[in-house]
């Protein structure tokens, strides 16, 4: 059943938190649209409000981090990674600290909350600083199993979520090993990697290439850093026609990553679809998508067009 992202990490959340004494969870005044009021409910003395402080909360973290907690951070994309950036640079990346900031509403699909509140520039953001580990999941399942892995490893990490429902993409019983790409459609004539709600737009891509003849494979890259390199080069060797699709700016977020490794392994002429050096707009989620070539119709234009 579809899910949002954001709905899979608040149950995901509730879990661990009673699972691990260890796990504290803060929020900025956005429990019940993060869904870290899951969390609160089950657990309530582990749970805090910084209030609509982004900056205050990640110095918390960093202090109950400091003292032996694995601390969960969560407020929308746009605010946790800019309005934060400096704290997250400073009290967590550079003393390396157990922090885990899941930020939500990422991307365009915010729609009716305008571009203010629209994050296109997150996964750039966070690639950028040293120590971080970034991951956009496309699913329930692989969020919930994202949400486990970040909680087991050490150090700091930015995982990527969204207001939208996503349609399924994994079975629940999927194992994920999170230091591979996930080749998740074979093909044989072009390449597409994706990363969070771009992956399901890439295989609705793939069918409608798939009726002219046309044999797209579509991998997730749901582990932006540390990436694959070498299971990005094994894909890039096999294809000449190479696509990425994302929904963010096509300036440093996962379009920016395969051009880097491509550049260093494999050197490859890339389309990046994603925000192309633009803000959008206020709207609907599904209008501004399909503006924006970010729909499975508009991802089936570019790569039909490129080929």
């Amino acid at each position: 059943m579809a899910k949002a992202t954001r709905e899979a990490y608040g149950e995901a959340l509730a879990k661990l938190i009673q699972e691990n004494e260890k796990i504290v969870v803060l929020d900025a005044d956005l429990s019940g649209s993060t869904k870290t009021i899951e969390a609160k409910k089950v657990c309530p003395q582990r749970f805090f409000n910084l209030g609509i402080a982004e900056a205050d909360m990640i110095g918390h973290a960093a202090g109950l981090a400091a003292s032996g907690y694995t601390a969960f951070c969560s407020s929308f994309a746009m605010f946790a990674s800019g309005r934060a950036w400096e704290q997250i640079r400073n009290s967590v990346a550079y003393p390396h600290l157990n922090v885990k900031i899941c930020a939500t509403h990422a991307g365009i699909t915010v729609g009716e909350d305008g571009v203010s509140h629209q994050a296109i520039e997150d996964i750039a953001l966070m690639r950028v600083i040293p120590g971080m580990q970034v991951f956009v999941p496309c699913d329930e399942t692989q969020t919930k199993a994202v949400i486990a892995h970040v909680a087991a490893v050490k150090g700091p990490c930015y995982v990527r979520l969204g207001r939208s429902k996503a349609a399924d993409v994994y079975a629940p019983d999927t194992v994920f090993d999170f230091t591979k790409i996930q080749i998740v459609r074979k093909g044989r004539d072009a390449v597409l990697f994706a990363c969070g709600i771009q992956v399901q737009a890439a295989l609705e891509a793939a069918e409608k290439l798939a009726a002219e003849g046309i044999e797209l494979q579509v991998v997730d890259v749901c582990a932006i850093k540390p990436c694959d390199v070498a299971g990005i080069q094994a894909v890039l060797e096999k294809f000449e026609h190479v696509f990425t699709a994302e929904e963010h700016s096509v300036i440093g977020g996962l379009g920016g990553l395969i051009a880097e490794t491509a550049s260093q392994v494999c050197p490859r002429r890339i389309v990046r679809i994603g925000m192309q050096d633009c803000y959008a707009e206020s709207g609907a989620a599904d209008a501004l998508l399909k503006k924006y070539g970010l729909d499975g119709e508009g991802v089936y234009q570019v790569i039909r067009q490129s080929l």
